[in-house]
């Protein structure tokens, strides 16, 4: 059943929203959201949930795009930290990871860490560790729990170059949980993740959330906390020129949020010359 207000069309149709089990729901599809791919001159997709409304329901600018599986990349850090705080494979934010002194791409790796700012600056080598500490088994046993995408944990960076993959919408899923506090982990670990989450915060509202790039598409998934309620959302976009579209992925979301009124007007970064 299609219905056609606008630029919206509300489309029922089968929702992935836990691993192997399919249930009806509402998904908006925002078409009007596609002016700032273009604008960008990227393909992707942005999920969102706002939950400030009476009657949320799942907004997205690509349904299709919002069901498929994806590499979480750096995302991954999110449950990741809070796997490795479960399995004591990281005392607490203040514990300092010594850097091995090999050189990597990214200038914010190549020093100490603890857990606040390997989470800042993405250091996959910290998350290597945690990785190794954490072990295969007990990774699949957390990745199970949490209901995460495929829950495929492997070797190495698995989050990288493995088989664990996840959706928008089933991003969107595991946020929500965390942000209620309603995962099967430690409160105070649980707690702990959503402040390292923080990027920004004004007078009545808190952006938290976190980049991920696999080299071929990135993404950026988070949440807007306002005394209203909160705002999920989960861009990827496809990254063709690498590097040079990275600052693309906040750049969407935030458009997008702002015409929700979920970032403030004045959050003016935009692809725009």
């Amino acid at each position: 059943m299609i219905f056609r207000i606008g630029h919206l069309t509300a489309l029922w149709l089968a929702l992935l929203v836990t691993s192997g089990t399919h249930a009806r729901s509402v998904m908006i599809e925002r078409a009007d959201w596609g002016t700032h791919f273009d604008e960008c001159q990227v393909s992707g997709t942005i999920a969102v949930l706002d939950e400030r409304r009476a009657d949320p329901v799942p907004m997205v600018s690509d349904r299709a795009r919002a069901l498929k599986r994806y590499s979480p990349a750096s995302t991954y850090k999110i449950p990741h930290t809070l796997f490795a705080l479960e399995a004591g494979a990281v005392r607490d934010e203040f514990e300092v990871f010594k850097w091995d002194g090999v050189p990597r791409g990214f200038p914010g790796h190549n020093q100490d860490q603890n857990l606040r700012s390997a989470m800042r600056v993405s250091a996959v080598w910290v998350y290597e560790i945690f990785a190794g500490r954490i072990g295969e088994a007990a990774a699949r046993r957390y990745l199970k729990r949490a209901d995460y995408g495929n829950a495929q944990a492997g070797t190495g960076i698995y989050w990288l170059e493995g088989r664990l993959e996840i959706s928008a919408l089933e991003q969107i899923a595991f946020l929500k949980k965390l942000y209620r506090n309603e995962l099967p982990f430690q409160l105070a670990h649980q707690r702990l993740v959503k402040d390292l989450m923080i990027v920004e915060a004004g007078r009545n509202w808190i952006l938290r959330a976190k980049t991920g790039w696999e080299g071929r598409f990135g993404w950026w998934v988070g949440w807007v906390e306002w005394p209203t309620g909160p705002v999920f959302f989960a861009l990827n976009i496809d990254t063709p020129r690498r590097g040079d579209d990275l600052f693309k992925r906040e750049a969407i979301a935030r458009a997008v949020l702002r015409t929700l009124e979920a970032l403030p007007a004045d959050d003016a970064r935009t692809c725009a010359p």
